[in-house]
């Protein structure tokens, strides 16, 4: 099938290309649906001691196109200044994601059963915590090019080291063969060139292979008010509408979907030439509530939501400062360095953020501020009187977890609509919770 493509983009060292077409389909009737401010690479991190000095911030807008309604970033920044070899992130460090991709092997296992020769390839596969849950039954494989990619070797997954491309794609057929599921988790919407990537999906698969992709999810975005995941490796910002526009470019057709709760809100679509398989009910139920949800109405009463939100947690902090009291932020996830920018927490109104120990991104400086990033259990050691949720996304894991080891203090959950909560409430609210995780 042939399409309208896109220009070809040509990005060159610390470069960036203003997008004036969408990426899928083409069409220059691309409107605005948020701006949050220039914001730096989100894991850009400098040592802790390191003087400020100069560094690049690029513009973050949102814009939505009126054809195959992609949300989509306004500027595509160089992907070797976004992810450098010392990326700083793992997805095995977070227990929502480990409990959503033994949650998907069975899902797969009992929807569409693998042989135990089929193949797995998982590109952008991080630190193999997806593929693990395949290991033992299946031929894996791994294409990551970051540093990650070694702690996949380090579990005994084979890793190519390198981007998703054409090369790639042959590098794998010479020595896997083709593959009978091909899984992109959190990634998909950070390649620079999606239809090269689709192409590549098409030319590893088996005639009777799924693709499976994970993306976070537009509709849950705008309904709690998630700005602080526009950020510019986010290039794509997918609904089911506009997944199914793509895919079906390249004779895809999506055989099933379902809303996942990772990264605050996520959808798992399954892909397959189309034909193949019988398409669940669960896609047009996601079309349904996406005319809904996505309308223009919604994405208006969006942007408004999000300034207030921003305003909101101002006047709640400044409040708290009057009286002299501390507030340290938990958790550094990418999306944290846009509410931090946009928001403008500087180190006055944050004294420190804390991460989990072993975390790369200690003892370094949230992006674009001289705010320093701790081992979590300064906040135990020196209790503040408040802990200020960055990672509000996993709030239901984490808040349990803090209180259990001891934390006294109020938690600040700054999304959707910022609010203080009382650890006796909380506790009211989760002491079964607590007991059965912890």
């Amino acid at each position: 099938m042939s399409w309208p493509k896109p220009k070809k983009l040509s990005i060159g060292s610390h470069g960036s290309v203003v997008v004036d077409e969408c990426q899928v389909c083409a069409s220059t009737d691309l409107k605005s649906i948020l701006f949050v401010g220039f914001l730096p690479p989100v894991n850009t991190m400098q040592p802790i001691g390191t003087r400020p000095q100069e560094q690049p911030s690029y513009p973050a807008e949102v814009l939505m196109c009126q054809r195959c309604k992609l949300a989509q970033i306004g500027l595509i920044v160089d992907p070797n200044i976004l992810f450098p070899p010392h990326y700083a992130y793992t997805s095995g460090t977070t227990k929502i994601l480990r409990e959503n991709f033994t949650q998907m092997y069975e899902e797969v296992m009992s929807s569409y059963p693998l042989k135990k020769d089929d193949l797995v390839v998982d590109i952008g596969g991080n630190d193999g915590t997806l593929l693990s849950n395949f290991q033992a039954n299946h031929r894996v494989f791994c294409i990551e090019p970051t540093n990650a990619g070694l702690l996949a070797r380090n579990r005994g997954i084979e890793t190519l080291t390198a981007f998703f491309d054409a090369e790639a794609v042959n590098h794998t057929l010479k020595e896997k063969g083709k593959a009978k599921l091909i899984t992109i988790t959190n990634c998909f919407a950070h390649m620079e060139d999606v239809h090269t990537v689709v192409e590549g999906v098409m030319n590893l698969l088996t005639d009777d292979g799924i693709f499976l992709t994970e993306s976070h999810y537009l509709l849950p975005l705008v309904e709690t008010v998630q700005y602080d995941t526009v950020y510019h490796e986010h290039l794509r910002y997918y609904s089911v509408e506009s997944l199914k526009y793509l895919l079906e470019m390249h004779g895809l057709e999506i055989i099933r979907a379902k809303r996942i709760p990772t990264h605050g809100g996520s959808v798992r679509v399954y892909s397959a030439r189309k034909g193949k398989y019988p398409v669940d009910g669960s896609v047009a139920e996601l079309l349904r509530a996406e005319k809904v949800g996505l309308s223009d109405e919604a994405l208006s009463k969006f942007k408004e939501a999000v300034v207030n939100s921003k305003l909101g947690l101002h006047a709640l902090l400044k409040d708290i400062k009057a009286k002299g009291e501390r507030v340290y932020a938990v958790g550094a996830p990418s999306r944290a360095a846009t509410l931090v920018n946009y928001v403008g927490l500087d180190a006055g109104i944050l004294d420190c953020v804390l991460e989990i120990k072993g975390s790369y991104k200690i003892d370094k400086y949230m992006p674009g501020t001289v705010v320093p990033v701790f081992e979590e259990s300064r906040l135990f050691t020196d209790q503040p009187e408040y802990a200020l949720m960055l990672s509000w996304h996993i709030a239901d894991e984490l808040m349990p977890k803090l209180i259990s080891k001891g934390y006294k203090g109020k938690f600040i959950v700054p999304l959707p609509v910022p609010k203080v909560v009382a650890r006796q409430h909380w506790m009211a609210r989760t002491d079964s919770y607590v007991d059965k995780t912890l």
